[in-house]
């Protein structure tokens, strides 16, 4: 057996069982990208535990490679561990603070932990470093929504939407922007673009998934009046 293979076979037994942190002669010598592998693995199977632990290690082994924080900063945030993740995602600013990977997932922390002008200060610089950069423009939506800035979540939800036509998310974010501003047709016009991308969300129970794209309960619950609302007038067969 190749010697690559039982290294990998070793890690994976250490991981789950806890040992990871203390077979230091084993892991001293093993290379921090099967580290990065071994935790993005796990992560695919929604194993954070697990992938947090190898991320951590290959962090440990290379404390300069920026891309290694970013993942460790966003396996973190998608267990919920918000403040772990803003430290380690801030690890790779300190690094390279034009980083626009680490921005993002900065502002989506900060974003669904509520520091909404953290999340728009964020969101904007990174914009302005990648102006097809459609991940900020989605969430600065999100944000601006929530700071009842409705105008400036029209613009960016648009923004966002030119840049990435494919997903519904943005059209959802234009929608419930034009509701609190009052326009419903326009909102229910959107939220019909958002049908065409994805007719899942004619389902209110599946807006719940909405959470895990950055929306609030508040911006949920805003969405399933305008679904109601698209369900009950249906003007735009």
């Amino acid at each position: 057996m190749p010697g690559a293979t039982v290294r990998n076979i070793l890690i994976a037994v250490l991981v789950s069982t806890g040992c990871l942190l203390e077979f230091k002669p084993v892991f001293a010598a093993t290379p921090a990208s099967e580290y990065r592998a071994l935790g993005l693995s796990y992560r695919a199977s929604k194993r954070y535990s697990e992938a947090i632990a190898a991320l951590k290690k290959s962090v440990e082994l290379e404390p300069q490679n920026r891309s290694g924080w970013v993942m460790l900063g966003w396996t973190q945030h998608l267990a919920g561990q918000e403040d772990a993740a803003g430290a380690s995602l801030l690890q790779a600013l300190y690094q390279d603070p034009v980083s626009v990977p680490a921005l993002n997932a900065l502002g989506i922390v900060y974003l669904v932990s509520g520091e909404l002008t953290a999340a728009v200060v964020v969101h904007t610089w990174a914009a302005s470093l990648d102006p097809e950069n459609e991940i900020a423009y989605y969430n600065l939506s999100l944000a601006f929504h929530r700071l009842q800035v409705y105008g400036l979540a029209i613009a960016t939800a648009k923004k966002a939407a030119a840049l990435e036509p494919a997903n519904p998310h943005p059209m959802v974010a234009l929608a419930i922007a034009h509701w609190d501003m009052r326009s419903r047709t326009a909102a229910q016009l959107a939220y019909r673009q958002a049908l065409n991308l994805d007719s899942r969300y004619r389902d209110r129970a599946f807006l719940v998934a909405l959470k895990e794209a950055g929306f609030s309960p508040a911006q949920i619950q805003t969405a399933e009046q305008v679904l109601s609302a698209s369900n009950s007038n249906n003007p735009y067969p």
